[in-house]
């Protein structure tokens, strides 16, 4: 589907100290309807800067399916609920996605 509702899905990329909070953070999401879906991808490594120092960490990434019109909700939800000081939250606008996902996705996460 593109041009007809696409420009209402995001896909938003979080990441999480571990599976458990990757799992709550997740759950939080869909049961208040601020995502349709969460993908938990565990065993990644991320290697970052932090307060000027190079750092190394296992983490979690969660791929979240949501309505951009709930992007202001999931990053106070990650800044209440999100155990790190700085919790990532990077919104990216699909370039296609199948007219039967899409309207799926936008019933699931909509208010």
């Amino acid at each position: 589907m593109s041009g007809t509702g696409i420009e209402l899905a995001r896909v938003v990329l979080v990441t999480a100290p571990d599976l458990a909070c990757a799992r709550r953070l997740a759950h939080g999401l869909v049961e208040r309807r601020l995502a349709a879906c969460v993908n938990l991808v565990p065993g990644m490594e991320s290697i970052y800067r932090w307060q000027g120092a190079i750092e190394s960490s296992s983490e979690v990434l969660l791929v979240v399916k949501t309505a951009a019109g709930r992007m202001g909700e999931i990053e106070a939800y990650l800044e209440s609920e999100h155990p790190y000081d700085c919790p990532e939250c990077i919104a990216l606008q699909p370039a296609r996605v199948e007219r039967a996902y899409l309207e799926w996705l936008l019933a699931e996460s909509g208010p």
